[in-house]
């Protein structure tokens, strides 16, 4: 039962090999055994591959099996086709394009099961380079608030400036009003007199203005340190809101970025023998000497 389903894999004509030796009937079904196992690799492979994509386990199943079935009848086809002449130029000839499609079915069915062997090396690969996103995508967010930021403070300085200098002018008036008063500058007339009483206005007036100025621009400062705060409130929120999209970055073309990153020999040996299998049944049919089933198909056609 299992010898005539591996029969039917490989393409053959079973009414035939019935007619043929035992011999004959085991080649075509290694054959297709080799036929239905690739078909089953693929399955598993874009099976994978599909489920770092939608995230669903049924509808990667369910595509997968498509694709399993796509590659099964590739593969059938591909080894049916070839006919045995006798002439080897001219089996290799009509094999050539079944080869190379046999290549690219090997690298499609091999770069997924790639991704899931290297999976914690990708792992590895994709967090350093999720890190790295971060970093950049915080300092690009961080250009959009720092220039108003930066404003902000020096209007915040600015203010505080001018507190000072208005400050410096008061005891500087001080320090002149009560010299006056002790008769070591000025008039050098110990006593308040008009001199001093006038010194002393001015900066009873000057001090009035410094209070003014001091909740004026207090003020102000507040309002530019609310601003401070709401701008780094924002950047916050950008930073949190953008973050999601930076850890969801593990797509199937991300993994396959960072596969590349990796050294290329372990894949390469992976691929060759996903190569080897898928072209076995090619070169099995190639290399075999011109068989009963051969001569009876040539006979029938």
């Amino acid at each position: 039962m299992l010898k005539q389903f591996f029969i039917i894999c490989s393409g053959a004509d079973t009414e035939l090999l019935k007619a043929c030796s035992s011999g004959e009937q085991n080649k075509y079904a290694g054959i297709g055994a080799t036929v239905f196992f690739t078909a089953v690799m693929a399955f598993i492979a874009s099976s994978y591959a599909l489920y770092t994509v939608f995230d669903n386990l049924y509808t990667a199943i369910f595509f997968g099996l498509i694709w399993g079935l796509l590659i099964f009848n590739l593969d059938r086809y591909i080894v049916s086709t070839i006919k045995k002449t006798g002439n080897v130029i001219d089996e290799l000839i009509q094999a050539t394009p079944r080869i190379i499609l046999a290549v690219i079915i090997a690298v499609v069915i091999s770069k997924p099961l790639e991704l899931k062997i290297f999976e914690k090396e990708i792992n590895q690969v994709l967090l350093e380079q999720k890190n790295e996103l971060t970093l950049a995508n915080k300092q690009q967010i961080a250009e959009q608030f720092n220039p108003s930021i930066e404003t902000a403070n020096k209007k915040i300085a600015a203010l505080n400036k001018q507190i000072e200098t208005k400050e410096a002018e008061v005891n500087t008036l001080y320090d002149v009003y009560i010299s006056e008063a002790e008769g070591t500058a000025g008039t050098k007339l110990l006593g308040k007199g008009p001199v001093y009483k006038e010194k002393r206005e001015k900066h009873d007036a000057l001090l009035a203005e410094l209070e003014a100025l001091k909740q004026e621009n207090k003020a102000k400062i507040l309002a530019a340190e609310t601003e401070i705060a709401n701008l780094k409130r924002n950047y916050e929120t950008q930073v949190v809101n953008t973050q999601p999209i930076i850890k969801s970055f593990d797509g199937l073309m991300a993994r396959v970025n960072a596969l590349g990153e990796l050294p290329w020999l372990p894949s390469f040996f992976i691929f060759l023998l996903f190569l080897a299998i898928e072209t076995s049944p090619i070169f099995a049919k190639l290399l075999s000497p011109k068989g009963a089933y051969d001569f009876k198909l040539e006979d029938q056609e």
